[in-house]
């Protein structure tokens, strides 16, 4: 996102204010809910690295209808349910026709894209996961800034000339408009960090949403 430079009123500049408000920022992180072993799993939902299949599909092992990517028909398919620009209200839709055109070959092909599926989902999220670890390393990095900023400023506002009537000098001036721009910045990718966060889940939900229309499309036998 790009952001303008503002200057924001003399007001909303205060370092103690924003001292504080940076504390309670840090603090609201999805880091600071609960203890993590990870330094660098800044969520609140639990780090788990890989989909375990067993927690999305209970029907045959996929691996024993051969590998997925060797069909081209079910890799496609795969690819296309996998993908979160396919809304789950035409997946129904898609299988029934891959079921019709399958025949008596439905259930193995069904594995192999259940196979897909799984696969295509889980480096998805693994993906992810290591970007939301880089984006945590990176947030904390700016914390730290902001921190040493903030004691800047209050060095600059405590020195020999200071006084309830001193005039703001340039420097004190300069450290408090790129305190308030870094504070700003790091209250802004803390946000997106929670919905971020939600990203891992939201891919486990839809790898066991497949996974259930595709087991109740395999004939038993």
């Amino acid at each position: 996102m790009m952001h303008r430079m503002m200057r924001l009123p003399r007001s909303a500049l205060h370092p103690l204010a924003i001292g504080a408000a940076l504390l309670a920022g840090v603090v609201a992180m999805p880091a600071a809910a609960q203890p993590k072993p990870d330094p660098d799993w800044p969520c609140v939902q639990r780090k788990t690295p890989d989909i375990d299949l067993a927690q999305v599909w209970s029907g045959p092992d996929p691996v024993s209808a051969g590998k997925w990517t060797d069909d081209q028909d079910a890799a496609t398919l795969a690819q296309k349910l996998a993908s979160r620009r396919t809304p789950l209200d035409q997946v129904d839709g898609l299988l029934d026709a891959f079921v019709q055109a399958a025949g008596p070959q439905a259930n193995a092909q069904l594995l192999r894209v259940m196979a897909g599926v799984f696969e295509i989902i889980n480096s998805e999220r693994a993906r992810i996961i290591h970007g939301i670890e880089r984006y945590a390393r990176g947030q904390q990095r700016l914390a730290d800034r902001v921190r040493q900023e903030g004691e800047a400023v209050s060095k600059a506002k405590a020195g020999p000339t200071a006084g309830p009537a001193a005039p703001e000098t340039a420097e004190a001036k300069a450290l408090e408009e790129q305190l308030a721009w870094d504070s700003r910045i790091f209250d802004e990718r803390a946000r997106s960090l929670t919905y971020v966060c939600e990203t891992p889940v939201i891919l486990e939900q839809r790898a066991y949403e497949l996974g259930q229309k595709i087991a109740a499309r395999m004939k038993a036998g």
